[in-house]
């Protein structure tokens, strides 16, 4: 999937939440169109191969924005090494589960799936950081999973094993997500990009090298697409991240599951079946309902 930006966020600029909403849709935009360019791919490539140069490109990008904050070697030092690494370990291994979700699932169906992840990160939340959750939460939480079974419909013959690949998946985010909230006390959000993309890029390499194919030029001409997107995807959420705030920015990050669908039957013909648009709707009211639930 895409990887979404860290909580750490940079310092806000004068506020101006139209125009974070703005650069908000236009990075969701990007990442469902990165979704569709690694659907194309997958069917041809290893999804590890992908991911390698994927993580690459973003670890280059990580390098320049330690640069640009100021001290590379301030970026390097972290109060928490082992964590980042861990953390780092699990991010490549949930893009590199979506990727390979996306062999098996149509768009929609993987981002319905995949976009119950904020409801693990909360559940998560409060039995590993001690965060206060509250009825309301666990309620919001129990629509949100309940759109996920109207998805999954286990037990009706219709069940696929490939579609807990997003769940595996979004579990994996999830994990990342709640990491990332502990190490983010301490390290900056240039050290989080930074080791993320260096120890992410290693192990990704170690998998993804020996099974090495050569691209097709058209395939070297995607990836690449692909490798720059992500990059500006990252710098679009945070532009948005400087004009408003996360929370703000949060409802929207659900038309990603908008763009996802459209993308899926504009150029894959994919139409949801009636379950995966009522899941959907479950899983998006379950995490509305969370963003506003204070207790």
């Amino acid at each position: 999937m895409s990887n979404q930006s860290d909580s750490a966020a940079p310092a806000y600029d004068v506020p101006r939440p139209r125009l974070g909403i703005i650069l908000c849709l236009l990075s969701m935009l990007v990442f469902a169109s990165q979704d569709g360019i690694t659907k194309v791919l997958v069917k041809d490539l290893p999804i590890a191969q992908l991911v390698m140069v994927r993580y690459w490109a973003f670890l280059v990008f990580a390098a320049g924005y330690g640069v640009f904050q100021g001290n590379l070697r301030t970026a390097c030092r972290s109060r928490h090494p082992c964590l980042q690494i861990i953390r780092a370990l699990i991010g490549v291994g949930e893009i590199a589960l979506f990727g390979l979700g996306l062999r098996y699932l149509g768009l929609a169906e993987m981002h319905a799936l995949y976009a119950v992840f904020p409801l693990m990160t909360l559940a998560l939340a409060g039995a590993f950081l001690g965060e206060f959750i509250g009825v309301r939460r666990w309620i919001a939480a129990a629509i949100g999973f309940t759109g996920t079974l109207v998805i999954l419909r286990p037990g009706t013959g219709v069940f696929e094993l490939a579609a807990l690949i997003p769940l595996l998946s979004a579990l994996g985010f999830a994990i990342f997500s709640v990491l990332t909230r502990r190490i983010s006390q301490h390290d900056s959000f240039a050290t989080n990009l930074l080791y993320m993309g260096f120890f992410g890029a290693i192990a990704i390499t170690l998998w993804g090298l020996p099974g090495w194919v050569s691209p097709s030029p058209m395939q070297w001409a995607l990836i690449a697409v692909l490798s720059t997107t992500g990059v500006l995807a990252q710098l679009l959420l945070l532009q948005a991240l400087k004009y408003a705030t996360a929370a703000t920015l949060q409802p929207f990050n659900y038309t990603l599951l908008v763009f996802a669908t459209l993308i899926g039957l504009l150029v894959f013909g994919e139409l949801p079946d009636t379950w995966t648009v009522v899941g959907a709707c479950l899983v998006i009211a379950g995490g509305m309902y969370a963003i506003k639930a204070k207790g």
